[in-house]
This record gives C-alpha cells, sequence and structure tokens, in this order.
C-alpha cells in the first residue's frame, strides 16, 4: 500500500510517519530527510537544493521527484511505502502513481508556528525536541541540539505561503481521485496516531 502523508510545514507528518512505519512494518520515505542528507554529503541533489531550502522554497520538481522515484523502486518498497513531504504540487502528483490512501493531516496556522519556532533537533541522532518538552539542554545520545535554519518565523511564513499557492491544490486533486481523509492533527501525538489508524483500518 502506498500512503501519502499531506499537512502543512510542522503538521507532524515526520511524525507520524515513522510511527506508522513501525506499526505497519512500510518504509517510510521522507522527501526532506532525502535533502537534508544529500545537503549533508554535499551532494549534486543537495548543493542545488540548499539554495531553495534556505529561502523557504520548494525545490523544484524534476529534481526532488528524480530523488523520490530512485528511492520507491528500492526493493524494500516493493509491497508500499509511506511519503511524507512527497508530492507538495501537482505535477509531482502526477509522476507519482496513485496512492491508495492521502490523509491531510490539518493544524491552524498558530499552532504550527509555536512548533516550528519552538523546535529543536538533534546534531548527531537527528531526534527532535520541543523547547515546551523539554527536560535538558541536551539529547539522550548526547549529542547538542540545534536550531535548523529553516526553523524560523520568516523562512516559516514562506514555507507556508508556498504551501498554500503549491500544495493545498493537491487536496482537491485527490479528492477528486476518491483518496482523500483530512485528520485532525491538533492535540498529542497519540491521539493524531489514533486518528489516522483509525481512517486506515476503516479501509479494511
Amino acid at each position: 500500500m502506498l500512503i501519502v502523508l499531506l499537512g502543512p510545514p510542522a503538521a507532524g507528518k515526520g511524525t507520524q510517519a515513522e510511527r506508522l512505519s513501525e506499526y505497519l512494518g512500510t518504509p517510510h520515505i521522507s522527501a526532506g530527510d532525502i535533502l537534508r542528507r544529500s545537503i549533508k554529503d554535499k551532494t549534486p541533489l543537495g548543493n542545488a537544493a540548499l539554495l531553495y531550502i534556505n529561502k523557504g522554497e520548494f525545490v523544484p520538481d524534476e529534481i526532488i521527484t528524480a530523488a523520490i522515484k530512485e528511492r520507491l523502486a528500492q526493493k524494500d518498497c516493493v509491497e508500499g511505502a509511506l511519503l511524507d513531504g512527497f508530492p507538495r504540487t501537482i505535477p509531482q502528483a502526477e509522476a507519482l502513481r496513485l496512492p491508495d490512501k492521502v490523509i491531510d493531516i490539518d493544524v491552524p496556522r498558530g499552532v504550527l508556528l509555536k512548533r516550528i519556532t519552538g523546535r529543536r533537533v538533534c546534531q548527531s541522532c537527528n531526534k527532535v525536541f520541543h523547547v515546551d518538552s523539554m527536560t535538558g539542554y541536551g539529547c539522550d545520545c548526547g549529542g547538542n541540539l540545534y536550531i535548523r535554519e529553516d526553523d524560523t518565523e520568516e523562512v516559516f511564513a514562506a514555507r507556508a505561503d508556498n504551501y498554500n499557492r503549491l500544495t493545498l491544490p493537491l487536496k482537491d486533486y485527490y479528492a477528486k481521485l476518491g483518496r482523500l481523509t483530512v485528520v485532525d492533527g491538533t492535540g498529542s501525538k497519540n491521539e493524531v496516531f489514533e486518528r489516522i489508524l483509525e481512517v486506515l483500518e476503516n479501509e479494511h
């Protein structure tokens, strides 16, 4: 089963995809992780993508689509995958095979901004924290925490505007194809996870 998680920046797509991946035994493919790894390794993809990401802009369709298709072609994705952060535009969706289910995680803009500006990431293991729930100043693995360059109010505003302009049309696109379900993304991570599971279980 191919599942796509939609939602604005900081809606919790990555968090829920990781949990779903473990629960379903399906690979989690994060467009953001692929790009950040490429940037860290200074690959041609990473160098090209960095120019757009630091300005809060979407990476051009042809760059990210090629990377996602290459990942989906690997053996562990034969029976399905969870896509997080892709597709983000209708051309990307048209280049992808039709998902079995598209889940849109809906969160108000004010909640998203608070999540982003309070987010901290471990330099060693990439675990994500939030200042409101942190009990210390570092990660359990011993790594230091940092603020991602794109986790600022200014970049969030640009990303949110791009999302509204380019990605929101995907909701209508997938709704017309009978694949879209909207899930309330507020509340605890467990509450959101249970809502998503209910959607998936109702399909069987």
